[in-house]
């Protein structure tokens, strides 16, 4: 479809600045997923540092309580550092696109969510400097209470989380809101794609899920500050309510993070299958079946804390019912594969072992719904193995499915298709070589969380292999930048939709202009560019009318800016606080004046 760009909207802005005031769903996309993806190789280089200590027995790079800290900020980054702000790049830049819509509802909102992430990322990083936690991502009481951790850790983990939190809710009413209100005429909710159905599955469970972790935030704060023991035994509360709080948020924010590369897979096996998705309906109505069962599985991570066999029996029985939804969808995206003229580009190889590996986590999850398998495994290297297998052979697989599907969209060039080979055969092979020898550990009983192991212990093995495979997994992801950068450096040549895909963000330039469409599309079918080609039906036509965009706004940085603030001052001084309240004061005041032509 042809684009007028430049005579339609206004015409768009360059600069740092620029990128600051942004309130475009593209480049905020774009700003979540590098960011995210800065924090990633961040977190792995935390990785790295861990798999080094171990390589040995007796090893002595790190200390104690620097490795703890190391695998508390390692979990934290890479869950919500990380995969989470990877998805919602993804979210921003694409979903406007694929229901044919020029934005989001709440373009400036949008943008305050960003900032606000980068705020709390800011908050939870700067810990490093001063003292970093070290319970793990969970940070479990009593052990998280004052008497046990008297520094300012756990401070900042809850201030950061906290201001994470805020973050995410705003995104995710943003994109209800968007996807129910703003979907281009005829694009019915069974005529949406399935990534659009997982963002909308997702914003659903944030906005349910954010609170509860919010309340317990929040316990914990006035136990450390003002002298509360809502998780001390000795003082009248219950450290297991804070295990029960965490996981009514920690079990769906699983889902949270996997649910992405869910949808992302379901858009790039169609496309080169050259055929349509499999069983659609099945594979929308298995991601709510997930989403809702989330809520009734939480304390399957809470087996060993002695809650009595009724509830394990029945926290046991629905932990076994999700694994039912999540093979609908294997199947599936199987049954897609079969038959299709398969065209095996970067994008697919790694959808395809998102199928394998996600699998692999997903047998060893359905294992530790039994009780007593549970109980043998439980702190042991065997859960480490089946989370990774979960989250990075599931969730990281799926994310770099969607990098190099939707790369051409969003730069107008391609990656490497032989670098794009080397770095997927490398990151398989490694995140093999890393985390499969960690279910023999585990069953060897080599526990969770160790920062050495005697040499007797026969662990020495397996703990080096892994190690290697760590490396091999940097090597790849060496490889993967150097494509990228190595892209980005070119002139744009990718067509409106190079790969024949069948959904709506394909049937504008790529890159896309500002306002995203010069004509919206009006949907027929649930593969609209199909059906458009297949029955003759020419794209819709330009009238080169002026379309209004949002302009440019500063306010949603300056009123993150005062929220960090206000946090900050939770961890140094009332002043700070004070001077952040004014801020997002006066940004939300001038937010509300602020016109918007």
């Amino acid at each position: 479809m042809a684009t007028v760009a430049g005579t339609l909207a206004q015409p768009t802005h360059t600069g740092v600045w620029s990128w600051i005031t942004t309130v475009d769903h593209k480049r905020i996309g774009v700003l979540y997923g590098v960011s995210g993806f800065s924090f990633f190789l961040w977190g792995g280089l935390l990785a790295l540092l861990m798999r080094t200590q171990l390589a040995v027995p007796n090893g002595t790079v790190i200390e104690s309580d620097r490795f703890s800290q190391l695998f508390t900020m390692h979990a934290l980054t890479m869950i919500f550092l990380a995969i989470m702000p990877m998805g919602a790049g993804f979210f921003n830049y694409m979903i406007p696109l694929m229901i044919g819509a020029r934005d989001v509802a709440f373009p400036r909102l949008n943008a305050l969510s960003y900032w606000t992430f980068l705020g709390g990322a800011s908050i939870l990083s700067l810990s490093f400097f001063f003292e970093a936690p070290g319970g793990g991502w969970f940070n479990y009481a009593p052990l998280s209470e004052r008497p046990y951790s008297d520094g300012s850790g756990i401070d900042f983990y809850v201030v950061g989380l906290l201001t994470l939190g805020l973050s995410s809710l705003m995104a995710a009413l943003n994109f209800a809101v968007t996807i129910i209100n703003l979907r281009a005429p005829g694009m019915t909710m069974m005529r949406m794609p399935v990534f659009v159905w997982m963002t909308f599955v997702i914003s659903v469970l944030l906005i349910l899920a954010l609170p509860p972790l919010t309340v317990g935030l929040i316990q914990l704060l006035f136990d450390r500050q003002f002298g509360t023991h809502f998780f001390i035994a000795t003082e009248g509360g219950d450290p297991l309510l804070w295990q029960h709080i965490f996981w009514v948020f920690g079990h769906p924010e699983v889902y949270i993070l996997i649910l992405p590369a869910m949808g992302i897979v379901s858009e790039v096996l169609p496309t080169f299958s050259r055929k349509p998705l499999f069983g659609y309906p099945a594979v929308v109505f298995s991601g709510i079946a997930i989403a809702v069962l989330s809520w009734v599985v939480w304390s399957h991570h809470m087996f060993t804390t002695g809650m009595g066999s009724v509830p394990r029996a029945v926290f046991a029985v629905n932990t076994m019912i999700i694994g039912v939804p999540t093979g609908i969808k294997v199947f599936n995206w199987l049954a897609t594969l079969y038959g299709g003229s398969i065209r095996f580009t970067t994008a697919m190889y790694f959808a395809v072992a998102f199928i394998a590996t996600f699998t692999i986590g997903g047998i060893s999850g359905v294992m530790h719904a039994s009780p007593p398998v549970d109980s043998q495994h439980q702190d042991t290297y065997f859960v480490v193995a089946h989370l990774h297998y979960v989250l990075f052979g599931g969730a990281i697989m799926g994310i770099f499915a969607g990098i190099y599907y939707w790369f051409p969209k969003m730069t107008g060039r391609f990656l490497s298709e032989a670098l794009g080979r080397w770095h997927f055969w490398l990151l398989f092979i490694g995140m093999n070589m890393t985390f499969f020898p960690m279910h023999f550990l585990g069953i060897a009983g080599m526990p969770r969380r160790i920062y050495t192991y005697d040499d007797g212990l026969d662990w020495g093995f397996w703990n080096m292999f892994a190690t290697i495979g760590s490396y091999v997994i940097a090597v790849s992801l060496l490889i993967f930048l150097v494509n990228f950068f190595r892209s980005v450096r070119q002139e744009p040549t990718a067509e409106a939709n190079p790969w024949n895909a069948p959904t709506l963000e394909w049937g504008t330039s790529s890159p896309p202009p500002e306002h995203d469409f010069d004509a919206i599309y009006t949907v027929r079918a649930r593969d609209p560019l199909w059906y458009d080609r297949d029955h003759g039906i020419a794209p819709p036509e330009v009238t080169g009318e002026h379309i209004h965009m949002p302009p440019p706004s500063y306010y949603p940085i300056l009123i993150a800016i005062g929220i960090t603030l206000l946090g900050v001052g939770a961890l140094s001084h009332l002043a700070v606080s004070a001077l952040g309240g004014v801020i997002a004061y006066y940004g939300v005041w001038g937010w509300a004046l602020e016109p918007t032509d």
